[in-house]
């Protein structure tokens, strides 16, 4: 079975056709820089070209930066903050005229690693960590999602995780690896004093370089990069589609 799925970031908003019982993509990624200002105005018809492009009429999942409830986004991450209130699955809808099931852009990534990536068949406590424009999270235990977590909030050294520690942050300031590394583990020891997960998946913009700065981080569980990579996204939103 084929869907649609649309990962919307704070640079980049792309797509793909996914076959959802294999977690493949059928088509290739096509991607528009995310709209300056981010407005739901700017990015629905970006939204809607990517739909167009596919030529695509069915179900559609959607990945937003920050959490939803009833496919209304209650905090915008890296975004307009007119976002903030509006049932995003109905603008996309409206705009596309297809039927759009809404989720946030880390839970999304986490569901596709569950199924298919680093913690397919895992039994326990599982985070993801999404380091990219902004630090996203996804929970799961026993392989069922409690949606929503955004840790990249929280405060480490008096400062949102996320302004700290974010992929966007290392470019940024052109820190070096090792300067990064010890950011993102700070956030990571942070965390695992709230939660003590059994696994850690890195995922995000920077996984695809993990291997630079992983192996520099200490944590007391398991850490791995995400399988999925940039993939991880689209597919989970593809999941999501109804």
């Amino acid at each position: 079975m084929k869907k649609l799925g649309i990962d919307v970031g704070g640079s980049g908003m792309k797509g793909a056709v996914v076959d959802v019982e294999s977690g493949q993509l059928v088509t290739q990624r096509y991607r528009i820089d995310t709209p300056d200002p981010a407005t739901p105005k700017a990015m629905a018809k970006v939204f809607a070209s990517i739909v167009q492009h596919f030529e695509w009429q069915g179900p559609i999942g959607c990945g937003m930066p920050g959490p939803i409830k009833h496919g209304e986004l209650l905090m915008a991450n890296n975004i307009d903050k007119a976002w903030i209130g509006l049932k995003a699955d109905k603008l996309y809808a409206d705009a596309s005229g297809c039927p759009v099931t809404v989720i946030n852009d880390a839970d999304a990534a986490g569901l596709a690693e569950a199924r298919f990536g680093a913690a397919k068949d895992f039994r326990g406590v599982v985070l993801l960590i999404t380091l990219g424009t902004g630090i996203g999270s996804a929970l799961f235990v026993d392989g069922a999602l409690v949606p929503n977590t955004e840790l990249g909030q929280i405060e480490v050294r008096g400062k949102i995780a996320e302004r700290r520690a974010s992929y966007s942050v290392f470019v940024k300031k052109k820190l070096t690896w090792k300067q990064w590394s010890k950011r993102v583990e700070e956030y990571v020891q942070a965390v695992e004093k709230i939660l003590y997960p059994d696994l850690i998946i890195i995922g995000g913009g920077a996984s695809k370089k993990a291997d630079k700065f992983l192996p520099l981080i200490s944590a007391r569980a398991k850490i791995v990069p995400a399988q999925m990579q940039n993939e991880a996204g689209i597919v989970g939103a593809a999941l999501c589609a109804q």
